[in-house]
């Protein structure tokens, strides 16, 4: 993008973001991918910025939801942050905010598939939260995290989805402990898989794989979520993210036809 059609669209951002007096020059950092520095495209990246912004918007929201819940228990607290700073909830906030248009990639990464860029979306929306906490201050990006994040995703009433808090509640249920994930990663850093696995003690061992280490380990955790509900009642679909209830009750579905076959009983119940 031109020079000056990104820097209008980055002054929109900040006037949207209730800071448009704010210098856009204390923010171009934060859309700057790690593969662009190494194409000598720019000389720094977001990532110490992504680092101090992980940890600004997880306080943010937590202290949101405190406020905004008075009555909820702490683990229905902990559904909610995970699901509002969770990969995908930031990569489609920074989507509906214009983030794509202002991401600073490497050829490379540029063109890979649309999973990886939206990594790319959430890291940066968290190194904005950390330059808008420098620029700013905590006050302008509570603001901005409540009204463009929060109240939005609040707003359409999702299920509580995270599979890592789910099956962490479960482990220290049932065997007073958390759940231990071992990572790898494969390909060069533009290319960059990550991999997962979690075991769950003399139960289960499950593994899964996404464009980053907290993809790849929501991934396991809902594998292992998968294995373990058609054991445990406990974990019912009602506590489950919606991809994991629909494979447990699909699961469920076989496994009630397969009885009904072998006992010789129609597929399905005939009304009288």
């Amino acid at each position: 993008m031109a020079g000056e059609a990104r820097r209008r669209k980055l002054r929109a951002l900040l006037t949207r973001a209730g800071v448009p007096h704010a210098d856009p020059g204390a923010f171009e950092d934060a859309f700057v991918h790690e593969s662009a520095v190494k194409e000598r495209l720019a000389p720094r990246s977001n990532e110490r910025l992504e680092f101090l912004g992980d940890a600004i918007l997880g306080n943010v929201v937590a202290a949101s939801l405190f406020e905004r819940y008075p009555d909820a228990a702490e683990g229905e607290l902990a559904l909610r942050k995970s699901s509002l700073v969770s990969d995908f909830s930031i990569a489609d906030t920074a989507e509906r905010l214009g983030f794509d248009a202002l991401l600073v990639l490497g050829a490379g990464h540029a063109n890979e598939a649309s999973s990886r860029r939206r990594s790319a979306l959430a890291d940066a929306f968290e190194a904005f939260v950390a330059a808008l906490d420098r620029a700013c201050g905590r006050d302008a990006v509570a603001a901005f995290i409540a009204r463009e994040h929060v109240a939005p995703r609040e707003g359409r009433r999702e299920p509580l989805d995270d599979p890592k808090t789910v099956l962490q509640e479960w482990m220290q249920k049932h065997h007073g402990a958390r759940p231990q994930y071992v990572e790898r990663f494969e390909g060069p850093d533009h290319e960059r898989m990550f991999f997962a696995e979690v075991t769950v003690p003399e139960v289960v061992c499950a593994q899964g794989s996404g464009p980053s280490k907290k993809a790849a380990q929501r991934a396991a955790a809902a594998a292992a979520l998968a294995q373990l509900a058609p054991r445990y009642d406990d974990l019912g679909p009602r506590v489950l993210s919606r991809a994991v209830a629909a494979a447990v009750s699909k699961k469920r579905r076989a496994a009630g036809r397969a009885l009904q076959t072998k006992r010789g009983a129609p597929s399905k119940k005939k009304r009288t």
